[in-house]
């Protein structure tokens, strides 16, 4: 990657700038100007995020927003409320008060005189959410957005829920933002006043995840921030980036579908990262690509970015499938309009024990698949480390109903959301079922291709779910994650359906039996022509960012993903050992430019017996470290989540160390009615 030290224009940096709010409540920001901004005044671009910009994020800040700066911007990287340095508490993700906050930093911004009063949002995950949603709110100054990795519908498509189901992420990801939020603000940024903040940020943290728990269906609270619910309130410009590897891809072709507003989706093989540093690869040039739809936007230059095509997307080929891919072979395509009227569907049929494109007789098949199938599906959205990718697929494919079709005779590319419709009947009031497309190889091994889940009780209504009436037979469809890939000449399709999808999903409160009428069940995959324009799509360029601060690593990180099995008591452990923030791997380090040492761990693990899901345990252990000096700081936190048919129950535990001293302590203790979970 080409580190750019040279731009146009000089660039001065701020470390910190107090952004008032109307309530009294400062929030801090960290500011990337032009050193000649004051003489000519420059357009703003808002990154909004509660992961610190002072430690955290700090690595990843500094070359993307002096990159921009240095190329005529001024680029603000804002915590929000109760996050990092900025005062006040972090009650909840997307809060009217989060929202609120944005549209009066937007104001401020116009306000300074370096800015030429255009602003544009920008950000991933988190940041990518709330730009959408602030767009939403139309801040006349705010004239386009770049969102990455997020989504339009919190509750259909986020960490907490999937097809209805409970995905475990909701505690890992609940349990990461306790942990961030509350962290102490750096003493060196709001002096004395440190230590207060942080005793307030502890006693009035909320539980994250038992606030998402409580809310099963998708009633009025994930309503709020989802756009989807009126994509014609945002009139800004959208640029939609994600990758295939990510849990949040089928946020985009939704958005090119529903938003009336310039717009453009750009989708690779990437995890949940920047797509000039994303793993899998090939990396593309994205600040230059970032850089093109700003100048557009918010200075009116003709860059060309909107004479390209609406979607342009990865193509993706087989590969064996491992735990983790360096690069994805494929090729860049393109589609003019969304959903293009190019794509057709092409239907298999569910006969016994094969995909047919005609219907044998109806049949009843039957599977109730142990609790552990799922082990090979990787993470549900991973960052581009080893172990996140789906493995080999036989072991989950013999714990499921399989359906085979013969191998291709000619290659067969797919564009958008396979989707299947079920004739099935189960024998429990609650049931899941999981879809999964592989591609099966020659040499027999199965690589994931997509998959769907839906919580069966959910089958008509995300909003009022109904309990299934056992043997009655029902017919559901289910929509599998968007994708583009190539089929080869000589590689067989396969569905495999299982009633479980551990530790993806939360097991279904009692074992499943579920029947599945073939004959009649159906594979409807979206088939795209080769578009013969694909071969002159203009090439992006080769990566490009900004230095980088310096960064010693004290302690590498205890990296580890294991499965252990005890065949005499049928129970399986999984275990994740990882770090958090964007260290290189590290689990402590030196910060040079501010001295500050930082380090965080966390370790993920899952319990469950093959054929008892009220075994199912999940546990999340973080610790977080920071010191400089004499200032000393700890946080250890650990939450568990287990289960009975009728109720979950959720514990954590909070420790926050000054030096080596308890400073505060939170515990909880809370149980969940399950709600046709």
């Amino acid at each position: 990657m080409k580190v750019v030290e040279d731009f146009p224009r000089e660039v001065r940096v701020l470390e910190n700038v107090w952004i008032p709010m109307p309530d009294g409540a400062r929030l801090a920001a960290k500011l990337w100007l032009p050193a000649d901004a004051l003489d000519d005044p420059v357009p703003a671009i808002l990154e909004y995020m509660p992961y610190r910009k002072r430690d955290f994020t700090r690595l990843r800040d500094e070359p993307l927003h002096r990159y921009f700066a240095g190329h005529g911007y001024a680029c603000v990287r804002l915590d929000l409320r109760g996050s990092g340095d900025s005062e006040g508490l972090l009650l909840d993700e997307y809060l009217p008060q989060e929202l609120d906050d944005a549209v009066e930093a937007i104001a401020w911004l116009v306000d300074q005189p370096w800015c030429s009063g255009e602003v544009g949002m920008m950000g991933i995950s988190w940041g990518g959410f709330n730009a959408l949603q602030v767009a939403a709110l139309r801040p006349a100054a705010l004239k386009a957005i770049i969102t990455m990795c997020s989504t339009d519908d919190r509750y259909a498509d986020d960490v907490h829920y999937q097809g209805g189901c409970l995905l475990n992420e909701n505690l890992g990801w609940g349990s990461v933002l306790l942990s961030c939020a509350t962290t102490p603000p750096d003493p060196d940024i709001v002096g004395a006043a440190w230590r207060g903040q942080w005793r307030q940020r502890i006693e009035q943290a909320p539980f994250y995840p038992l606030v998402w728990m409580q809310h099963p269906h998708r009633d009025e609270y994930w309503r709020h921030g989802s756009v989807c619910e009126d994509f014609a309130a945002i009139r800004c410009p959208v640029f939609a980036v994600g990758g295939w590897a990510d849990g949040y891809v089928n946020a985009i072709p939704r958005l090119l579908a529903g938003l009336k507003v310039p717009r453009k989706g750009l989708i690779g093989p990437w995890s949940h990262a920047f797509p000039h540093a994303a793993l899998p690869g090939p990396a593309i040039g994205f600040f230059q690509e970032a850089l093109r739809w700003w100048d557009h936007w918010l200075k009116g230059r003709d860059t060309g970015i909107m004479d390209e095509p609406l979607l342009r997307a990865w193509m993706e080929e087989y590969v064996p499938p491992a735990p983790m891919h360096a690069e994805r072979p494929g090729r860049w395509v393109a589609e003019t309009g969304w959903p293009s009227p190019r794509i057709r569907p092409r239907t298999w049929f569910l006969n016994v024990l094969s995909l047919g494109e005609t219907p044998d007789g109806e049949d009843r098949m039957r599977i109730a698949s142990p609790q552990t199938t799922g082990l090979g599906a990787g993470d549900w959205y991973g960052f581009g480390a080893e172990g996140e990718a789906p493995i080999d697929q036989r072991e989950d494919d013999g714990k499921s109903l399989v359906f085979d079709s013969d191998p291709l005779k000619e290659r067969m590319e797919i564009l958008g959301a396979p989707e299947v419709s079920l004739d099935l009947e189960v024998d429990q009031p609650v049931a899941y079922a999981i879809v999964r497309l592989n591609d099966v190889a020659p040499d027999g091994a199965s690589a994931r291709v997509s998959y769907g889940i839906l919580n069966l009780t959910q089958r008509d209504s995300r909003e009022y779910p109904q309990p299934l009436t056992p043997g009655r037979r029902y017919r559901v469809r289910i929509r599998l994650n968007d994708i583009a890939y190539a089929f080869a000449a000589g590689h067989t399709l396969r569905l495999a359906v299982s009633t479980s999808y551990w530790p993806v999903i939360w097991p279904s409160p009692t074992r499943v039996n579920l029947i599945l009428h073939t004959g009649i069940s159906r594979l409807t995959l979206p088939v795209r022509p080769e578009r013969p324009e694909d071969a002159g799509l203009r090439p992006f360029e080769p990566p490009e960012r900004g230095p980088m601060p310096e960064m010693t690593t004290l302690e590498v990180a205890p990296f580890r993903r294991r499965v252990e099995r005890d065949l005499t008591s049928g129970m399986s452990v999984y275990r994740i050992v990882t770090t958090g923030g964007d260290f290189g791997g590290a689990a402590l380090a030196w910060l040079e430019d501010i001295d500050l040492t930082v380090g965080y761990t966390l370790a993920k693990t899952y319990r469950i017996h093959d054929y008892k899901p009220e075994t199912a345990e999940a546990t999340v252990e973080q610790t977080t470290i920071h010191r400089r000096g004499t200032w000393s700081t700890r946080l250890e936190c650990r939450t568990t989540l287990t289960t009975t048919p009728q109720r979950f129950r959720i514990r954590g535990v909070l420790k926050a160390y000054e030096g080596e001293a308890l400073f505060a302590r939170r515990d909880w203790d809370e149980e969940v009615a399950r709600r046709l979970l």
